[in-house]
């Protein structure tokens, strides 16, 4: 058997043998792109390395990601689905491509100094070609010299082996490898069929080296990327050959807490069993978004934090009557990795899931109650699931869950059109945002972003030094700031920060960036949402300075950890307006503003 803390130990361990230097996972709250609402790879905080920006740490990169996908989120309950997830990454910033990847995945799965796994159990696909880019020899050669059957190689299209899968929207691509593992209990086919459920994927090596522009046409990158991913959870669960995540030390813990806190059994019972995994599941989830920062809201991150834990709550009323507590259930979650990711403050996560289970729990009981009635009457209709959701605070998608158990259907729209007037993420936004792609480089955001950092600071010198970033979220249209502070500022705040900003932007004044180590930044006086995410002694962060570089005698406007990208100077931004200050959630206020 193999646990969760030597797979990643192993992982980490092989790349920074090769040379890769070890990262830390970024936030679940993703920096700068506006595109998802959580990190759902680990790609996503590199966006501005793989086009290009050299990253502090170097060209060869390796960690181990947290990640959050809600785009199944109905699905989570069966053998696979996860709404968190870790996934095991390493990347070359324009350094080794093709041949030095797929043998070093080669070398890391089948050497017996690492995870020992017979050849005779893997197979592989490659990019067949089509009419935009050619077939994948290279990666076909390379696989064959190490020691892998002709038969076992899949060629197959742009939906299964490029990425972005279908290679359709502009912006850096190219065609992958993904590697499978065989889980029969027959000896594996020497003919590799994709379509065989006992091959499962286990690791995808994306090659970018294409950008495809506007007019639909690919052109060979400058700078080819190799991007890598494994899902720790699936690959724990094929090398401890076990037929679910849910059976591996990941789960083991959590499931049997959830057995104390309802007397039931996993396993003895279809229903039971996939109620303890979603309950296992959302509340696994619900620790780590609460860990990096988001709050139960009705509105982006913090709605489906508030849809997890009322979700849980009512599979757990499935097991036992009067339902459980989930902050036992969460104890085990924070446990297991505390170690593994910063958890600034366990007792604030515990409070977080306590508060909104006893706010939702209330009201859930007489809202079971409605909802019977109402199912009774009839089928629940839009009218219906709004009546639901303003008088007993069930999300649509609760209400939806309720009624798909019945073998019936909600009408959307009519929920909509009832919904319309009402501050809630739709369902049609939220699949916008749960999508992904590379994050918006463009001029505007560029703009937009380094207007953030005189926002930051113009709000410390306004409201106090109390005040620290909580969330970012830009389009190309505007800026959206979320920060601490316990109450609504007052129109002569918002101006006098109008008037700090705008001066700055008169002033004409250079961004700098510079590298440093976590400790020189901290010394400098820099200032960062992610500090916290740096554990590794000398890690090495890019520091961006408003006016003078750290080496001046006179101290910039602001300095600030931080990615990219940004303005090189201040005139480049025009004019800074707030549109609204409002509150996000308890003790967390949100300016949206624009750049005029």
């Amino acid at each position: 058997m193999i646990s969760a803390d030597e797979l990643r130990k192993k992982y980490l361990d092989f790349f920074v043998s090769k040379g890769h230097i070890q990262i830390p996972s970024a936030s679940l709250i993703p920096e700068n792109d506006p595109s998802v609402l959580f990190t759902t790879a680990g790609m996503h905080p590199l966006v501005p390395y793989l086009l290009g920006e050299p990253h502090p740490a170097g060209k060869r990169l390796v960690n181990v990601q947290k990640c959050v996908r809600t785009g199944d989120i109905d699905e989570v309950g069966d053998a696979t689905h996860l709404t968190f997830f870790e996934m095991l990454g390493n990347w070359s910033l324009g350094d080794y491509f093709k041949d030095d990847s797929i043998a070093w995945s080669f070398e890391f799965l089948t050497s017996a100094d690492w995870l020992a796994i017979p050849v005779n159990k893997l197979a592989v696909s490659v990019f067949a070609g089509d009419d935009d880019a050619p077939f994948d020899e290279e990666s076909m050669k390379k696989w064959m010299e190490l020691g892998i059957l002709e038969s076992r190689i899949a060629k197959l299209g742009k939906d299964d082996n490029w990425w972005p899968a279908g290679g359709k929207h502009p912006g850096p691509q190219g065609p992958d490898t993904e590697i499978f593992y065989w889980t029969g209990t027959e000896v594996a086919p020497e003919s590799f069929d994709p379509k065989n459920k006992f091959w499962v994927e286990i690791w995808n090596n994306v090659f970018m080296q294409f950008l495809k522009g506007k007019d639909g046409s690919p052109k060979s990158l400058d700078q080819k990327n190799v991007d890598t991913g494994m899902g720790l959870e699936r690959t724990l669960a094929v090398l401890n050959d076990v037929a679910t995540v849910f059976e591996t030390d990941l789960f083991i813990s959590i499931i049997s807490a959830i057995e104390s806190a309802t007397g039931a059994k996993y396993g003895s019972d279809a229903a039971v069993t996939r109620s303890m995994r979603i309950i296992a599941d959302h509340v696994r989830s619900a620790v780590m978004m609460i860990a990096d920062g988001v709050a139960p809201s009705n509105k982006d991150q913090g709605y489906i934090l508030r849809r997890l834990i009322r979700r849980a709550i009512c599979e757990s009323t499935k097991l036992v009557k009067e339902g459980i507590d989930l902050t036992k259930i969460a104890h085990p979650v924070i446990a297991m990795f505390e170690g593994v990711y910063p958890i600034p403050t366990a007792g604030n996560v515990i409070k977080a899931i306590k508060d909104e289970q006893e706010k939702f729990s209330k009201t859930l009981h007489k809202g079971l109650g409605q909802f019977e009635k109402f199912f009774k009457q009839g089928a629940i209709g839009g009218k219906e699931a709004f009546d639901l959701y303003a008088t007993y605070g069930f999300p649509l998608e609760l209400t939806e869950d309720l009624v798909k158990e019945r073998g019936a259907t909600i009408d959307r729209e009519a929920f909509e059109h009832e919904f319309a007037h009402h501050q809630e993420l739709s369902s049609q936004g939220s699949e916008k945002k749960f999508k992904g792609g590379l994050a918006d480089a463009s001029e505007e955001t560029t703009r937009l972003h380094t207007a953030t950092h005189l926002l930051h600071q113009a709000l410390r010198m306004v409201l106090g030094d109390g005040v620290a970033q909580k969330g970012s979220n830009i389009t190309t249209e505007r800026l959206r700031f979320d920060f601490s502070h316990g109450e609504k500022m007052t129109p002569e705040q918002i101006t006098e920060v109008e008037r700090i900003v705008n001066e700055q932007i008169e002033k004409a004044m250079p961004v700098i960036c510079e590298t440093m180590s976590v400790e020189e930044a901290e010394k400098s006086g820099a200032i960062g949402l992610f500090k916290e995410k740096y554990k590794t002694v000398g890690d090495q962060v890019k520091v961006y300075n408003v006016g003078n570089s750290s080496t001046s005698s006179e101290p910039p406007f602001s300095r600030e950890i931080c990615g990219g990208p940004h303005a090189s100077n201040t005139k480049e931004l025009g004019h800074f307006k707030i549109l609204k200050e409002e509150a996000s959630s308890a003790g967390i206020r949100r300016i949206k503003a624009i750049l005029e």
